[in-house]
């Protein structure tokens, strides 16, 4: 597996703080902001996705 390269954290509403990676072979990486060493990963097209549903209200309850 490539190097993660993190963005910066996103924090909802209270204490929910994630961070958002990719690598170079496309992969795309979620993480509790300061336990990135415990992630989860998928296509950067599923993780699009699910950015996506938040931003249009379908899966706040996530955040």
């Amino acid at each position: 597996m490539g190097n993660i390269t993190w963005e910066n954290p996103f924090c909802g509403e209270g204490a929910s703080c994630f961070r958002l990676g990719t690598d170079a072979q496309g992969n795309a990486y979620i993480a509790i902001a300061g336990a990135e060493d415990h992630y989860l990963t998928d296509t950067r097209e599923a993780l699009r996705t699910l950015i996506q549903d938040i931003k249009d209200g379908k899966a706040d309850h996530l955040l």
